[in-house]
């Protein structure tokens, strides 16, 4: 059995291209299994925590727009303009996103949920589904209590995530991954780092990220014939 390809992505909930990024590394991830067939290593994944407007408020009263618009001073029309891109790319990712019910919010509670998965397991399925509920469905992922209610839908104790965030149990950890990041360099997301060696900054395309997983296998090979 082949060594796993270890991955480590820096994202943010709250960030548009994260969740198009993980949809076309997911696709790469398939284009280069499909290409090795059973001679294929596992590729294993671990989030790491990125926040890109920790000065958010938790309950924010406005739209995407409002928010961009008045807290980065970008005109309305051109955030518009932004946001309909935005939208488009994502389809093509399979993704429907609804910036009209998007509530925005400050994202730390949420990283500290998924090192709280991590601990437990899942924090795949944890980084899905708050990606998937903050992008697509307008849940709040800003408040521990609504956090704990997307923790159980993936099978995860309700009361213990929440204990664990009411007591900031994991937050140790957040900061941990954003001074790893600041050590990398990392100062946009998402940001991948493959093997430990190879660094892939932004949602490429598909075919980019097998390329870089056959990269890393060819050498592999080469290193140990």
């Amino acid at each position: 059995m082949s060594e796993p390809i270890k991955i480590d992505i820096w994202s943010d909930i709250a960030c548009p291209w994260c969740y198009i990024g993980k949809r076309k590394f997911e696709n790469g991830v398939t284009t280069f299994a499909g290409q090795l067939g059973s001679d294929a290593p596992d590729v294993v994944i671990e989030y790491h925590s990125f926040e890109l407007a920790p000065d958010t408020p938790v309950d924010f009263d406005g739209s995407e727009i409002d928010f961009l618009a008045t807290h980065k001073g970008i005109p309305a029309d051109q955030v518009t303009q932004m946001l309909d891109r935005v939208t488009g790319i994502a389809a093509q990712a399979g993704l429907d996103y609804d910036f009209d019910a998007l509530r925005h919010t400050n994202t730390v509670k949420a990283h500290q949920l998924l090192h709280f998965a991590k601990a437990h397991g899942k924090q795949l399925e944890a980084k899905e589904r708050l990606l998937s509920a903050y992008f697509t469905e307008g849940r709040h992922v800003g408040r521990s209590a609504d956090l704990a209610d997307l923790a159980a839908e993936i099978g995860l104790d309700r009361e213990a995530a929440l204990r664990a965030l009411a007591t900031d149990a994991y937050l140790d950890d957040v900061r941990a991954d954003q001074a790893l990041g600041q050590e990398y360099g990392i100062q946009g997301v998402p940001f991948f780092v493959i093997d430990g060696k190879y660094g892939v900054s932004g949602a490429q395309e598909a075919d980019t990220f097998a390329g870089v997983l056959s990269q890393v296998w060819t050498e592999r090979e080469g290193a140990s014939a």
